[in-house]
This record gives C-alpha cells, sequence and structure tokens, in this order.
C-alpha cells in the first residue's frame, strides 16, 4: 500500500515507522525534520524496542509524492485550514484518508473537501513525544480504533486495522467512529488542558487529591455530554476508574498539549473542547468544568 504521512509529528512519525519496518510504501511529508531525516534516517526510541529506518521517503511539498493509497493525517487540529492544500495533491481516484487527529469535527472537515466515502476515522491511544530533529520517543500504549465516517464497505477498515496490527500496532474496528472519539476525550480534556495550564505531568496531577477529584468531575461531565449524542453503546461512568488506573501507569508523562505550550505552539482547543462543548449544549447537556477549562487555556495563551 502507498501511504502518505501528512503531520510527521510524535505520532506520525512513529506509526509510519512502524508501517515502513513492514513492509509498507511510506510517503512523509516533512518540514523541521527534512535534512535529518534525510541526512541520518529515522531514528525510534520505544518500550517496545528500539530501531532506526536508515531510508526513509520524505519530501518538503505534497506535489513530490503524488496520489496515493492512503494519506494518514497526524496534523494539529490547528493547522487543519491547510487539509486541501496539503492533501489534495495526494488524492487519486481510490484514495482512502484516515485521520488519527484529536478531538471532534476532523471527519466532517475533511469529508466536505474530499467526500465522505473516502474518511475513515482513527482513534489513538498513543504517548509518544518528538525529540531531536528525525527522532521520535514511544513511551507507552499506540493502540487505534478504526470507524467509517460513512459506513458503506467494513472491508476496507478491516484491511487496514490488519494492516497495523501487522505492524505491530493493537488496532480493532468500530461501528461507533462517534464514541470512542468521545471516550478519547474523557481522557485528553482533563489532562490535556490540566497539564497544559499548570505546565504540570500528569502524575503531579493525580498526586493531590483535590487535583485527582477535579479530573474525575470533569471526566464525568464528558461521560455525561457523550451519552446524549446518540450512542450506539453509553459510556459507564466506572470508565472513568480506568482511566485513572491507565493514567497512573504513566509516570511523569507530558501531554502534548503541555508540551505544545511550552514551546509556545497553538493549542488544540477547538477540537478537544469548544466542539464536544457546543456538541453537549446542542443535547441541553452544561459542563462547566469543561467550559472553565477551555476559557482559562484561552486567557492563558491569548
Amino acid at each position: 500500500m502507498r501511504i502518505a504521512i501528512v503531520g510527521a509529528g510524535a505520532l506520525g512519525l512513529y506509526y509510519g515507522a512502524l508501517l515502513q519496518r513492514s513492509g509498507e510504501d511510506v510517503h512523509f511529508l516533512l518540514r523541521r525534520d527534512y535534512e535529518a531525516i534525510a541526512g541520518n534516517g529515522l531514528k525510534v526510541f520505544s518500550i517496545n524496542g528500539d530501531f532506526t529506518l536508515p531510508h526513509v521517503k520524505g519530501y518538503r511539498a505534497p506535489e513530490e509524492i503524488g496520489p496515493m493509497d492512503l494519506v494518514l493525517v497526524g496534523l494539529k487540529t490547528f493547522a487543519n485550514s491547510r487539509y486541501a492544500e496539503l492533501i489534495r495533491p495526494l488524492v487519486g481516484e481510490g484514495t482512502q484518508i484516515l485521520t488519527l487527529q484529536n478531538g471532534l469535527g476532523n471527519e466532517e472537515a475533511l469529508a466536505t473537501l474530499f467526500g465522505a466515502e473516502r474518511i475513515i476515522g482513527g482513534v489513538a491511544f498513543l504517548c509518544s513525544n518528538r525529540g531531536e530533529p528525525g527522532e521520535v520517543h514511544h513511551l507507552g500504549a499506540g493502540r487505534i480504533i478504526l470507524g467509517e465516517f460513512l459506513p458503506r464497505d467494513r472491508e476496507r477498515i478491516e484491511v487496514l486495522a490488519a494492516m497495523f496490527r501487522q505492524a505491530g500496532v493493537d488496532c480493532r474496528t468500530t461501528d461507533d467512529l462517534k464514541r470512542a472519539r468521545w471516550e478519547k476525550l474523557v481522557w485528553n480534556i482533563p489532562f490535556n488542558g490540566l497539564c497544559a495550564l499548570l505546565q504540570q505531568p500528569v502524575n503531579l496531577i493525580l498526586a493531590r487529591d483535590a487535583s485527582r477529584k477535579l479530573v474525575r468531575g470533569i471526566m464525568l461531565e464528558v461521560i455525561a455530554g457523550a451519552n446524549a449524542q446518540g450512542l450506539a453503546t453509553s459510556i459507564a461512568d466506572g470508565y472513568v476508574d480506568d482511566m485513572l488506573e491507565f493514567t497512573d501507569a504513566m509516570g511523569e508523562y507530558k501531554p502534548s498539549m503541555e508540551i505544545d505550550r511550552e514551546e509556545g505552539r497553538p493549542l488544540e482547543i477547538a477540537a478537544i473542547f469548544r466542539t464536544p462543548l457546543a456538541y453537549g449544549a446542542r443535547e441541553g447537556i452544561a459542563m462547566p468544568r469543561v467550559e472553565m477549562l477551555a476559557t482559562l487555556l484561552e486567557q492563558a495563551t491569548g
């Protein structure tokens, strides 16, 4: 399969490297890493074993790549205004587009530009960070859940899931992409938000009873908002305990939004906070803790 990686950050570089190592024909659209990867290849430091890809197909512009079988989108959502510019040159008659981005609204935006029938959504539970140019550090997890935006051919996402599993990724499919997206928001909203706001990793947020209680309250608000969306299966309140246990095992982990704030980059406030808040409000669900967190982040970074 000819695969283009658009958004070659910690997520795109990691999954792209695994796919190339397993034998797929992967093409990376690169920015700051172009010189390092062209000269020294791509280095992956992983809890599952380190490896290096000495030769990587890297490009500065999508026009140099041309039409692909699959476009894997790992862009930060604040760059979604560049979808047409970065993706259109990669789209041919049979191209599928898989977004592994955070938050809500990405599939809808891609469908408007390229057609709903092409769009596949993926929810990635991945702990990874960038290192020096040409390096990516995989710190934990990595599971992906795939679902069709417009259900029409379940077999195609089963093929993609098998491809990821062949590459060493725990990957499964779902008939309820909306539920999978909200499940990730149950983690993303409190931890990306609080860690970015307080400039503290997840272990320090959970170390104090008061902030741990706040995390729980935020998660329950997100679950209430999710369950108002007409999910095929509701998310149980007990999912909060699963997420807290999962996070306790991470240790001193910095979520991507905390790193983005440290490095002076824009934050994914719209996709991770404002769009879920709007979806909740549309169904009569207030999420005051989430609203406060979004407002404080906007104030702190505006």
